[in-house]
């Protein structure tokens, strides 16, 4: 069983973090929706606070594929300012949908956020013509994104153009599918997605 579908099953809830498989029956939450390991009796007790809020720190956490110390240090970063921002739910998804690899990911560039990390560690894009192979690089209003003329012949990008006739991109972005360029039309807010966790209680659990 892949990892990435061990965490589905640990959390209950489709992550989509295999990409095109997810949507298939071969998805583990399909086939095995229970937690791995051992299947154990339910417990009639309530799930603690303290639990809930830490089963939707690590959906969202693993949604984004982010290290504990990486998460913990974006929320860090926003309840340090949080007298000053209107909305801090929706800002931590803006900063989490502006890396450069959920970028790519939603311009349909890559399979999933973990094929869209790879390939910016690998050197394939520019972002307003320059080269940037940091995943977590932030993408600002007005950036471009480019896959690198010396890439583009690469097999991994053999059947991106047709991939990408049936790809909508989400609202904040701009996609041409002729030149295979995306552009960053606005910072994503909260609205535009549908999240996989409650994001008021995760600041709750980092609160502590």
């Amino acid at each position: 069983m892949h990892d990435q579908c061990r965490i589905c099953r640990r959390t209950g809830q489709k992550l989509f973090l295999k990409g095109e498989r997810c949507y298939s029956p071969k998805c583990a939450m399909i086939k095995r929706a229970h937690p791995p390991g051992p299947e154990r009796k339910k417990r009639s007790r309530a799930i603690s606070e303290y639990k809930k809020a830490l089963t939707e720190k690590q959906k969202l956490k693993n949604f984004y594929g982010l290290s504990e110390s990486q998460f913990a240090k974006y929320v860090s970063a926003i309840l340090k300012r949080r007298a000053k921002i209107q909305d801090i739910a929706s800002e931590l998804i803006g900063v989490l949908e502006s890396r450069l690899d959920s970028t790519v990911f939603n311009l349909g560039f890559a399979k999933s956020r973990i094929h869209a990390r790879q390939l910016v560690n690998h050197g394939h894009f520019l972002v307003s013509g320059k080269a940037i192979d940091i995943p977590s690089y932030p993408v600002k209003k007005g950036d471009t994104i480019n896959i690198k003329e010396t890439k583009k012949g690469k097999k991994v990008f053999a059947e991106l153009a047709e991939t990408l006739k049936k790809k909508e991109p989400p609202s904040w972005l701009e996609l041409n599918k002729v030149t295979l360029t995306g552009k960053l039309k606005e910072a994503p807010k909260l609205a535009d997605v549908q999240p996989v966790a409650e994001i008021s209680i995760i600041f709750e659990f980092y609160s502590r």
